[in-house]
C-alpha cells in the first residue's frame, strides 16, 4: 500500500509542477 500511496504523491506533484509551468509562462508574456 505504501508504494501505491508514493505513485500518488508523484501523479500530483507532476499536476502541480504542470500548473507552475503555465503560470510562469504567462508571467513571461
Amino acid at each position: 500500500m505504501g508504494s501505491v500511496k508514493k505513485k500518488r504523491l508523484r501523479k500530483i506533484a507532476k499536476h502541480k509542477r504542470r500548473k507552475q509551468l503555465k503560470a510562469n509562462r504567462h508571467k513571461n508574456k
